[in-house]
């Protein structure tokens, strides 16, 4: 019987669409952990163990490993904080991809009946200045400047180029991490040395004077703690963010 703030690993489940096995196997590896285990070896969950799961389940859907997610959650122990910045990304995600589903059906619609396209109702939702506010807010309105000014100048296939090497590395890493590579080792620092320079051509590009120790170290940091960093690593493989970072800050302490 469900009592008020304590429910049962299988209602559980079935309000979440996932499985028992799956939520035991988190209570296994310490992600989430039953508030009590009742009569008979029921696992019970209170309130704060549902708003966790909650988050969890948010975070897996960006594509995050259970690692990663783990790391996120504890960089973050303000439960309402976490949850309403997680908010205005999914809102902002929202309205981003409604505009994509409209430009697509547009577009469908234009070549059914043979209409002329118009470019500017195919791109809604397509636009790299989507995140200009957050840009600004981070490192303010010159560094959006520059950094817009510096991709809106670069060529198709230079784009696609820098995108490419970028997950080059991220492979790189993630077969180093595989092998069971420490990410201060003189092969991972290899690939970390790419990373720097990938890095530096945008730094460079923008005015800045390079990428310090200190800006390197951050941004491996960012990589955990914004799922939307972790999630371009850690497709290659679940920790690859977790490694990169760890990688990163090695490279700061030693070389930079």
């Amino acid at each position: 019987m469900t009592t008020q703030g304590d429910w049962p690993i299988q209602e559980v489940a079935r309000l979440t669409g996932t499985t028992s096995r799956t939520l035991r196997h988190y209570d296994a590896i310490g992600l989430l952990t039953p508030s009590r285990t009742a009569h008979g070896g029921t696992r019970c969950y209170d309130a704060a163990g549902l708003v966790r799961l909650q988050r969890i389940l948010m975070l897996r859907d960006l594509g995050l490993g259970l690692q990663a997610i783990a790391e996120a959650l504890d960089s973050d122990q303000d439960e309402a904080h976490a949850l309403r910045a997680h908010l205005a990304w999914l809102e902002s995600e929202r309205r981003r991809i409604t505009d994509q589903i409209g430009s697509v059906r547009t577009t469908i619609d234009t070549l059914t009946t043979k209409e002329a396209l118009v470019p500017s109702r195919m791109f809604a939702g397509f636009d790299h200045t989507a995140y200009r506010g957050e840009v600004e807010q981070r490192w303010g309105k010159d560094a959006y400047r520059a950094g817009d000014a510096w991709w809106s100048g670069m060529t198709q296939d230079e784009r696609a180029a820098f995108l490419a090497e970028q997950r080059s590395i991220a492979q790189a890493f993630a077969d180093a991490r595989a092998a069971g590579l420490a990410p201060d080792s003189d092969e991972v620092r290899a690939v970390t040395r790419r990373q720097h320079s990938w890095l530096s051509v945008s730094a460079t590009a923008t005015g800045q004077s390079g990428v310090t120790a200190e800006y390197f170290t951050g941004i491996g940091e960012m990589y955990v703690a914004d799922p939307r960093f972790t999630a371009a690593y850690d497709w290659a493989g679940e920790g690859t963010a977790v490694f990169v970072r760890d990688a990163m800050a090695a490279y700061a302490r030693e070389v930079l």
